[in-house]
């Protein structure tokens, strides 16, 4: 039944593997991608004509970036790849997509969501300056455009992603002020029975730590943030702490980094009407599926950390398994033997997942802590105090009724960054456990889009 129409949304690790294995199968399959360019967010392809070598771009994932990029190149001709293509929405069995301005429709038998993550984000006061990122915005300026964020740059918050773009900050020659770790040493030290489940990948993360130390960037853990401090006018000047020993610490910068993990973009799977489930580990609402990707929408598949936040090893892995999982429903022929040899892959993965969610937990605490007049949602400018209010004067204890009466997550990011941290503030206002507040409902458009209008003659 090579003839069903199957689109895969994404084209990072998970997207890219996923193709392949349909591809080798007989199939065809449509590749619809945001990005001008395939590689995802942690392979992210320079822009044409730039000439940056991989080492360079990549660092440590070169050999693996390279690869990717490889198996893509052979497989463009073999595809219906559909680049710089938003899917802003969907009903059953039909996408809704727009491309430079201009709408159109994809029709599919079977969808499988690559879709990726985005930056998980805990607030803090003053984080609105200009000047302040997300981890993943800092590492899209320099991968794409060869430029830093500032020309002093504070990486804060917790996790691998802080010191690997930190690190690639260093290599790039850019001047990095501090690494600030909310996570305590300790936390690593219970964590490493799980994180021995990958020793390679510790040892990678171990080495990006000892290049920071060697450059003697002043390196914090266990800090609690207070504040970014500047102003309006001039946009970030510093960032105010709290070291593990209680005392102040203020950082002069122009620029700050934060992140805590990533998120799932669940947006889409979510308006298929996919049944999501709270992750205790990670304490984030996670796409459920079967160990094979299969939703709980019938036709509809999720590979890579749109479903699990597992990585981009994991996500080659999950690809190939979402793949194999459709070509079986389709009752074409599969290699039980590749079957079990990725699921062996996913469960070592999962194991390390954990390691890493011990090791660097989400800081729910913060939120509690957060001054009245701390801005949550940055698009709204919706402060702390106002979302507090909307539990105490309205009893509004689930996020979307919060969201209804004070604008948390109305905004262009759609709560991207501000609607995990914003369920925190709710809960801890409530009294009550985050997962009972619920989770954010996905919206279409699940993005900001433009759209061209013809001009009709009178």
């Amino acid at each position: 039944m090579a003839t069903a129409r199957i689109v895969i949304v994404g084209a990072g690790p998970a997207g890219t593997r996923c193709a392949e294995t349909l591809v080798a199968a007989g199939f065809k399959p449509t590749l619809i991608d945001e990005n001008r360019r395939d590689g995802g967010q942690i392979y992210r392809r320079q822009p044409q004509g730039f000439t940056r070598d991989y080492a360079t771009l990549y660092g440590t994932e070169a050999t693996k970036a390279r690869d990717l990029h490889s198996s893509f190149d052979r497989l463009r001709e073999s595809i219906d790849y559909r680049p710089d293509t938003l899917v802003w929405n969907l009903t059953p069995g039909q996408l809704c997509c727009v491309s430079q301005g201009k709408h159109s429709t994809v029709d599919y038998d079977a969808l499988i969501l690559c879709t990726g993550a985005t930056d998980r984000l805990m607030p803090i006061e003053g984080w609105q300056l200009a000047g302040t990122y997300s981890l993943g915005g800092a590492q899209i300026a320099l991968k794409s455009q060869a430029v830093s964020i500032g020309h002093s740059v504070v990486f804060m918050g917790s996790g691998p992603l802080l010191y690997l773009v930190a690190s690639q900050y260093l290599k790039a020659g850019a001047k990095v002020a501090a690494v600030l770790d909310t996570s305590p040493l300790r936390k690593r030290v219970g964590a490493l029975p799980k994180l021995l489940a990958r020793p390679g990948l510790l040892f990678t993360g171990m080495k990006l730590l000892a290049q920071l130390y060697r450059a003697k960037i002043p390196v914090h853990l266990g800090i609690e943030p207070l504040q970014v401090v500047g102003d309006a006018a001039s946009g970030v000047s510093g960032v105010r702490v709290r070291t593990a020993r209680g005392k102040t610490l203020e950082v002069n910068c122009d620029a700050v980094a934060l992140g805590y993990h990533l998120r799932p973009e669940t947006q889409l799977a979510d308006l298929a009407g996919c049944l999501l489930r709270f992750d205790e580990a990670s304490s984030q609402w996670l796409l459920a599926t079967d160990e094979d990707g299969r939703t709980s929408i019938s036709g509809v598949y999720a590979a890579g950390d749109g479903s699990k936040i597992r990585g981009a090893d994991a996500a080659e892995c999950a690809g190939r398994l979402a793949a194999l999982a459709l070509m079986r429903d389709l009752h074409q022929p599969v290699d039980a033997g590749q079957v079990a040899e990725q699921r062996h892959a996913l469960e070592v993965m999962d194991e390390f997942r954990l390691g890493l969610a011990q090791a660097f937990p989400w800081p729910s605490a913060q939120a509690k802590a957060l001054p009245d007049e701390a801005i949550v949602c940055r698009c709204e400018m919706i402060t702390a105090g106002e979302l507090r209010r909307t539990v105490s004067e309205k009893g509004a204890c689930e996020v979307n009724r919060a969201k209804a009466f004070s604008r948390v997550g109305m905004g262009r990011c759609q709560g991207r960054y501000c609607s995990q941290a914003g369920a925190e503030v709710i809960a801890a206002a409530a009294g009550v456990a985050v997962q009972q507040v619920g989770r954010q409902r996905g919206q279409a458009p699940v993005k900001p889009l433009s759209m061209l209008t013809e001009e009709v003659s009178p």
